[in-house]
C-alpha cells in the first residue's frame, strides 16, 4: 500500500512539473532499453530547432542578396561589385557559425564563472568605440570598431554579455530578491551605466532590447511582481522623456502617426512610407524573388533594418507569416529548453535560455513592427536575416549557448554529468 502511495505521489509531481515546464511532461527518460527510440531523441540537440535558425540564415543570404543587388547603380556604392553584400554577409556567416561551434563546446559552468569578466569587457569596448580614431562614424552614429575583416559593433557584445551578466546575478541574489535595494538597485544601475554608454553612440535601439532583456530575467528569476512592475513604469517613463527631449526622436514619432504628411513624406516618414508601399505591392503572394521595385534605390537599408519589407514585397503576406511563424517556434522553443533546465535545477543555465528567448524575440518583434508601421523607426535589424557580421555572430553565439543547455539538460536526463 506504501508503494502506490509513493508512485501515485511521485507520478502526481511529475505530471505538475511537467505543466510547469510547458505543453510536454517532463522529459525524463525511463526507457533504458539499447534501442529505445527515447535514447535516440535525447543524445543529441534539438534538431528541428537547429534547421530552423539554418533556414532563416539561408533564406537572410538570398534576401540580402536581392535586397542590395541594385546597390552598385548608386554613385555612393558605385565602387562595389553587385555582389559584394552577398560575399561580405556570407563571409561574416562563415566566421559566425565556427565560433558558434567553439561556443557551443563550452559548459554553462565556465559562462557562470565569466559572466561578470565579460560584462566588463563589453563596458570597455563600448568606452572604446565612442573614442575618435577608434570608433567608425556611420550615418552620423559612433558604433562600430573596425577590425580590418569586419566591422564590429560593441552593442551586440553588451547583450550578450548583459544577458549573462543578470542571469549570473540573479542566482547570487535568489536569497534577497525581495529586497528592492539589495536585489534590483545595484543591477539598475549596472544597465543604466551600459544605457548611458549606448545613449553616447547614440543607440537607442540597443538599449530598449538591453533594459528588456534584464528585465526579463529580473521577472523569471523571481523578483517581487510589485517591484517589477514599479521598475517597468520608470522604464517607460525614461523613455518617453528621451524621446520627449530629442528634437529629431519626437520628430520620428510624429512622422510615424502620419508618415503620408507632406512634412514627414520625404523626411523622417520616408522609410516607413516606402516600407508600407513595398508591403503593399507584395499582397498575398507576392511579385517573386527579385521582382522588388522598392529595393531600386527607393526603400533605404533595405538589405539591413528594412528586409522585411522586400520580404513581404517579393513573397507577400504569406512569406511575411512565414518569418512570424518561424520567429514564433524558436522563440517557443528556446523558452521551453530554458523552462526545462530550470526544472533540473539548472537555474543559470535556464535564465540564459530565456534571456536568449527574450533577446531574439523583442527585437524580431520591433524590427516587423518597423517594417509593418505598427512600430515607430527604430535602428534595429531582424535577427539571423539582416545584413550585419556582428549581428549574425552575436546572434549565433547566443543560440549556440541555448544548443548547449539543450545539450545539457539531455545529458542529466539520461543519468550523465552537465
Amino acid at each position: 500500500m506504501s508503494e502506490i502511495s509513493a508512485s501515485s505521489w511521485r507520478q502526481r509531481w511529475t505530471d505538475k512539473l511537467g505543466a510547469w515546464i510547458g505543453s510536454d511532461a517532463l522529459p525524463v527518460r525511463t526507457d533504458l532499453g539499447a534501442g529505445s527510440k527515447g535514447l535516440t531523441s535525447v543524445m543529441g540537440v534539438d534538431k528541428a530547432l537547429l534547421w530552423s535558425i539554418a533556414a532563416l540564415l539561408i533564406w537572410g543570404l538570398i534576401m540580402v542578396y536581392s535586397a542590395s543587388v541594385a546597390l552598385p547603380d548608386n554613385p555612393r556604392f558605385a565602387k562595389y561589385s553587385h555582389a559584394h553584400f552577398l560575399w561580405r554577409h556570407a563571409f561574416s556567416m562563415v566566421i559566425a557559425v565556427s565560433v558558434a561551434l567553439l561556443v557551443f563546446q563550452i559548459p554553462l559552468q565556465t559562462w557562470e564563472r565569466l559572466a561578470p569578466w565579460l560584462f566588463v569587457a563589453s563596458l570597455l569596448l563600448l568606452i572604446l568605440v565612442l573614442i575618435p580614431g577608434i570608433g567608425k562614424v556611420v550615418n552620423g552614429a559612433r558604433r562600430w570598431i573596425s577590425l580590418g575583416f569586419m566591422n564590429f559593433q560593441p552593442s551586440e557584445l553588451a547583450k550578450f554579455a548583459v544577458l549573462l551578466y543578470a542571469a549570473d546575478y540573479m542566482v547570487r541574489k535568489m536569497e534577497v530578491k525581495e529586497h528592492f535595494f539589495r536585489a534590483v538597485l545595484p543591477m539598475a544601475v549596472a544597465i543604466g551605466v551600459v544605457g548611458l554608454l549606448l545613449l553616447a553612440e547614440p543607440d537607442m535601439g540597443a538599449f530598449m532590447v538591453i533594459a528588456v532583456i534584464a528585465m526579463g530575467i529580473l521577472f523569471l528569476g523571481g523578483v517581487n511582481a510589485r517591484m517589477f512592475f514599479l521598475i517597468a513604469l520608470v522604464m517607460v517613463l525614461a523613455f518617453a522623456a528621451m524621446v520627449w527631449l530629442s528634437d529629431w526622436r519626437r520628430e520620428r514619432i510624429f512622422a510615424y502617426l502620419n508618415p503620408w504628411d507632406e512634412k514627414h513624406a520625404l523626411g523622417k516618414g520616408y522609410q516607413l512610407s516606402h516600407a508600407l508601399i513595398a508591403i503593399g505591392r507584395g499582397e498575398i503572394f507576392g511579385v517573386g524573388l527579385g521582382g522588388s521595385v522598392e529595393k531600386l534605390h527607393w526603400l533605404p537599408e533595405a538589405h539591413t533594418d528594412f528586409l522585411l519589407a522586400v520580404i513581404g514585397e517579393e513573397f507577400g503576406l504569406l512569406g511575411v507569416l512565414l518569418v512570424i511563424g518561424t520567429f514564433f517556434w524558436i522563440v517557443r522553443r528556446i523558452m521551453h529548453i530554458g523552462r526545462q533546465a530550470i526544472a533540473l535545477d539548472r537555474v543559470f543555465a535556464g535564465l540564459v535560455a530565456q534571456g536568449v528567448g527574450i533577446w531574439m524575440g523583442f527585437q524580431a518583434f520591433i524590427n516587423m513592427g518597423v517594417n509593418l508601421g505598427a512600430l515607430p523607426t527604430k535602428g534595429l535589424t531582424l535577427p539571423l536575416m539582416s545584413y550585419g557580421g556582428s549581428a549574425i555572430l552575436m546572434n549565433l553565439v547566443a543560440l549556440a549557448v541555448v544548443l548547449r543547455v539543450d545539450h545539457e539538460n539531455k545529458q542529466l536526463m539520461r543519468g550523465g554529468r552537465a
